[in-house]
């Protein structure tokens, strides 16, 4: 692993489809900050999840960067090359019994304990032998009271008791494809990301990445946790809620109002101004202090964003 005593960002978004305003929106404050601090910034395409995959969307991602002016260092990481990596990391936790093999559903769990879909806490029930050897299996992290604390540059002193708020959480899918928390954690750590500048609906998987570093005696990157960006009904932008793509020609208007989303304050004439002119200011005046601490933000459907906290 090589070392690194910059500063190192990175963007990593899914190739589930385009990119949308929420997307520009953490690519943007992920730049912004390391521009501000003369470092490194990365693209990882996170492309662990090919059921969900939509074609061309990779080559879209790209295309759209590209025409917003951003301009990464390295080349591009794909995580579907590192598949490898992730599962010697599984291979080596089982070994350690740390991880072990669960054939629970997310739905039988549901039904047994009682809770919700929006927030289930694995209980445990295979930690010690599958309960139904008839099912496919997924591997599971163990989680006992691991406590992990952390300061979050924008959203302040975080602590996440794994046992209360995850349990123990899922490594590898039944469908043997591994978790945003596994490839993500050793990921950051080893392409020496220094600080992750992403949106605050990820903001509850950073103790599970956590703490997959730290069994790996892997570093831990900074955090800072942007708001995200939801609709009038107060659903978050994505593919799932019919998130408009984002528009080419439409840059330095989009671009704009994602610098005042982030309590920035362009001028109204940069509105119209070129992409170039727009980095230049944008890159003089970033300051995270002035990011909104709310973890969400509302934009109408023309993604003027609100001017107020």
């Amino acid at each position: 692993m090589t070392n690194h005593t910059l500063y190192r960002g990175r963007f990593a978004p899914s190739p589930t489809g385009p990119l949308h305003f929420g997307s520009l929106i953490a690519a943007t404050g992920s730049y912004l900050e390391a521009k501000a601090n003369q470092g490194q910034w990365l693209l990882r395409i996170d492309d662990i999840d090919p059921p969900r995959e939509q074609q061309g969307a990779t080559a879209a991602i790209l295309r759209t960067l590209e025409a917003f002016g951003f301009e990464w260092d390295e080349e591009v990481l794909f995580q579907s090359k590192r598949f490898k990596r992730y599962q010697a990391a599984v291979d080596d936790l089982i070994q350690k019994q740390l991880a072990y093999p669960c054939s629970c559903s997310r739905s039988s769990i549901m039904e047994q304990t009682g809770q919700d879909k929006g927030n289930i806490v694995y209980p445990g029930f295979c930690r010690n032998g599958v309960i139904n050897p008839s099912n496919e299996t997924s591997i599971r992290l163990r989680c006992d009271n691991q406590t992990i604390s952390f300061n979050d540059a924008i959203q302040g002193p975080q602590s996440f008791t794994l046992a209360q708020t995850h349990g123990d959480f899922i490594l590898q899918r039944r469908d043997h494809y591994f978790s945003y928390h596994l490839a993500s954690g050793i990921d950051d750590a080893e392409q020496g990301i220094t600080q992750v500048v992403r949106g605050s609906d990820l903001l509850a998987c950073t103790p599970c990445q956590i703490y997959i570093q730290h069994l790996f005696n892997l570093p831990s990157p900074g955090y800072s946790h942007l708001p995200i960006v939801v609709n009038a009904t107060g659903h978050k932008l994505s593919k799932q809620t019919y998130a408009e793509p984002i528009n080419a020609s439409e840059a330095s208007y989009l671009l704009h109002n994602a610098l005042k989303f982030l309590g920035q304050m362009p001028s109204i004439s940069l509105k119209t101004a070129s992409i170039t002119e727009i980095w230049s200011w944008a890159e003089s005046n970033w300051n995270q202090d002035l990011v909104p601490r709310k973890l969400q933000q509302f934009t109408s459907g023309t993604y003027d964003s609100a001017d107020s906290d």
